[in-house]
């Protein structure tokens, strides 16, 4: 049995809509980046923290942990706190491209892997009324980067480098290859 460890309603729909069987199990694993660690390998290590700390209750079990995050310039945007936070992001965004990497790892019986997607993403610029509009929708709520490419944030998207699926959550090719070179059905 594949477990998801998350409780990212758009990860579980994305796996739900891919055609796996799962179910869930959260991590309790807090998102605290550490000091000067690259972001890449931030994402990285917290899909593995959430995979290991899933499968130690389920070791009979394939366990898929993922995090994702968005880059600007270096600068992780995590989940913002407030509607200033909203603000503040999508201003640093806006009319720019970034990067959204997840981090993904696949645990099991005797196999442990753990991978990457990046994919470039281009923001139209953004007006103030632009901006105010989507803080009152409430999309940006719990979303790295303060933004959801799969609602109303994606008409300001006229552009991504790479997999669609990654910007929402969880790049579902990625996790299929990584079931198949691990023999996971």
């Amino acid at each position: 049995m594949l477990v998801l460890a998350s409780s990212s309603p758009r990860r579980a729909e994305l796996l739900r809509n891919a055609g796996f069987k799962f179910r869930v199990q959260a991590s309790d694993v807090p998102e605290q980046r550490q000091d000067s660690e690259p972001p890449l390998e931030y994402c990285m290590r917290l899909a593995q923290d959430k995979a290991r700390t899933v499968f130690a209750h389920n070791p009979h079990n394939v366990v898929l942990g993922a995090d994702t995050i968005v880059v600007l310039d270096e600068h992780v945007l995590e989940k913002p706190s407030d509607d200033d936070d909203v603000r503040r992001m999508l201003k640093m965004l806006s009319g720019r491209k970034h990067t959204v990497s997840t981090g993904v790892c696949l645990i099991g019986p005797g196999f442990e892997d753990v991978q990457s997607e990046t994919t470039e993403v281009l923001v139209d610029t953004l007006s103030d009324e632009d901006i105010t509009s989507y803080i009152a929708s409430g999309e940006a709520m719990g979303k790295a980067g303060a933004y959801g490419i799969q609602g109303m944030f994606g008409r300001w998207i006229p552009r991504i480098d790479g997999c669609y699926f990654n910007i929402v959550g969880l790049p579902v090719p990625l996790v299929w290859r990584m079931m198949k070179k691990s023999g996971v059905r």
